[in-house]
């Protein structure tokens, strides 16, 4: 009988999560707002730092596509598989922004 009372309880927990929960909670209940950087991150840094160096050319081109596509990368894969909706968001966000950037700039 208690266990059949303890499914039930976890039953009722587990709907009565809230949107704050969504946006900002992970799968493990963790709540997760800033993460560290992954590769697509880090090469957009790289990339980003390095064009301050290369002032014009074929390089500087170079390292601003190597950055356009790193951070393209990252906003794509926080986007689809970002572990809560503000991450998510986030990748919307940016990705939305970088592609407005090119187009407009």
């Amino acid at each position: 009988m208690s266990s059949k009372l303890n499914s039930d309880v976890q039953k009722i927990e587990a709907k009565e999560t809230t949107l704050l929960d969504r946006i900002f909670r992970d799968s493990e209940g963790k709540i997760v707002i800033a993460q560290m950087p992954n590769l697509p991150l880090l090469v957009w840094l790289a990339a980003t730092l390095l064009q301050l160096f290369l002032t014009n050319g074929r390089l500087q081109t170079g390292a601003d596509l190597i950055a356009f596509g790193a951070l393209f990368t990252w906003a794509w894969q926080e986007l689809f598989a970002g572990v809560n909706y503000f991450r998510r968001a986030l990748g919307l966000i940016v990705l939305v922004g970088i592609i407005a950037l090119k187009l407009y700039p």
